[in-house]
């Protein structure tokens, strides 16, 4: 085979691989895919990611694999990137369950959502016991993201870099860092992100903001005033744990796009809508209006660039070991069958607006202008 043919079988794959139509298992080979897929209509359509939380314990499952790589352009790690698991202890650092996923994402052409750098739960007990000074904390703390973002440089798109600051009345939650740093521990946390790796693009995530209420507005205070100061935040990460029937699609609609107008990009960082058990037909097809609406009002806001849903399945899903009773919250079922909610998604995007043109947007990268429907 000549180079030149070489390069052009090269280009087809790659290209392949970006809209979904093939799939790099565990073992690195290239399998077909169905053509149509969540990942390859939400690009094709609309250029917004849709991701997935990923299990690392899993990624040895075939079938998980195969599920996670065809219907999904973006992963987020749901453990291994968590202070307690990369660094358990002092300067000692675990990186190979998240280069496993990193290797994963590159394979099928996936981008990668870094969780998380900086969170009060999920600490290491020599962090979360530690009797430090507020300069050893700062020190400790400044460590920990540079060797992290720096070991990932170039292959994190995204990060959560600072994770639930806030209680439900918006006052700042009195964590270990919060209560020895003060409220610039934030700050300074974006600072040495950005100063380890001055292209990913930095976020701060929270649960319950997916309205306008006290704790996002909280929230909405605290990033003009990041950006006032010039510090170098990208996004805003709104959780979304959801329960069924309980969504004002116009205030979740406004939040994000109050966010947006900052000229910040918004991304659905967990997405899932959790029901009392059993799942009846009758509150799948809610639960599947209910994706339905949370999807449309991120294709509404153009700003609003991607979103993850917090696992593949409802049995990899977190929520009933949480909450007694409740569960199936998510997109496929335990044996990767297809739920309405995933076809409610999928018909979001289907139908939204195709770009009329195509260009380099700063907050977004590539990608266009929405015209005429499709």
């Amino acid at each position: 085979m000549s180079s030149r043919v070489r390069r052009a079988a090269a280009g087809v794959l790659i290209g392949a691989l970006a809209s979904g139509a093939l799939v790099m298992g565990t073992s690195g080979t290239a399998e077909a895919a169905p053509k149509k897929t969540l990942r390859s209509v939400a690009w094709k359509q609309d250029h917004r990611f849709v991701g997935v939380a990923v299990a690392d314990d899993k990624l040895s499952d075939e079938t998980y694999a195969r599920t996670v790589a065809r219907e999904f352009s973006s992963v987020t790690p749901e453990n291994v990137m968590k202070w307690e698991t990369i660094e358990p202890a002092p300067g000692e650092f675990n990186f190979e369950p998240g280069d496993r996923l990193i290797d994963f994402a590159r394979k099928n052409h996936q981008l990668v959502y870094g969780h998380v750098l900086v969170w009060h739960s999920q600490l290491p007990a020599w962090v979360n016991e530690g009797e430090f000074t507020a300069e050893e904390l700062s020190e400790v703390t400044e460590n920990h993201i540079t060797e992290v973002v720096s070991h990932y440089k170039g292959k994190v798109q995204r990060w959560d870099v600072v994770n639930e600051v806030f209680n439900e009345d918006g006052t700042f939650r009195e964590t270990k860092f919060y209560q020895t740093l003060g409220e610039d521990y934030i700050a300074d946390a974006f600072r040495a992100a950005h100063a380890a790796d001055p292209r990913a693009k930095l976020f701060i995530n929270d649960y319950n903001t997916d309205g306008i209420g006290p704790k996002s507005d909280a929230m909405y205070e605290l990033v003009k005033d990041l950006l006032a100061d010039g510090v170098p935040i990208h996004g805003v990460g709104i959780q979304s744990h959801m329960i069924l029937d309980l969504y004002d699609a116009e205030s979740y609609e406004a939040n994000i796009q109050r966010f947006a107008d900052l000229g910040l990009e918004v991304v659905i960082t967990e997405l899932d809508i959790r029901m009392d058990m059993p799942a009846t037909e009758e509150k799948l097809a809610a639960q599947a209006e209910q994706f339905r609406a949370v999807t449309q009002a991120c294709v509404n806001v153009d700003g609003c660039t991607g979103i993850t849903v917090w696992g593949l399945r409802d049995s990899d899903s977190w929520v009933p070991g949480w909450f007694e009773g409740q569960g199936a919250p998510l997109l496929f079922n335990e044996d990767y069958s297809k739920k309405p909610a995933y076809y409610a998604m999928y018909d979001v995007f289907k139908t939204k607006k195709k770009p009329c043109w195509w260009g380099w947007h700063p907050g977004r990268g590539w990608g266009g202008h929405h015209g005429t429907a499709a």
